[in-house]
């Protein structure tokens, strides 16, 4: 796969998540931004030992409760 379409597909999963109205939606959401946080960790653990290492990509929101809606 893409690195590019993994990342974006992981960017879209934590917003998803923040935006999520459920516990259990923002639950999955951030179990798939997990999933594609380490298909995207297995493509860089085959890049050169020379390239550059990004950070690590998060897989929760920082602060769900603000995302919340009664």
């Amino acid at each position: 796969m893409d690195y590019n379409y993994l990342y974006h597909r992981h960017q879209i999963s934590l917003i998803r998540a923040g935006a999520a109205k459920s516990v259990e939606a923002r639950f999955v959401h951030e179990q798939l931004a997990g999933l594609y946080a380490r298909a995207v960790e297995l493509i860089q653990s085959e890049r050169p030992p020379e390239s550059p290492r990004p950070a690590k990509l998060i897989t929760r929101v920082s602060n769900p409760t603000l995302f919340l809606r009664p």
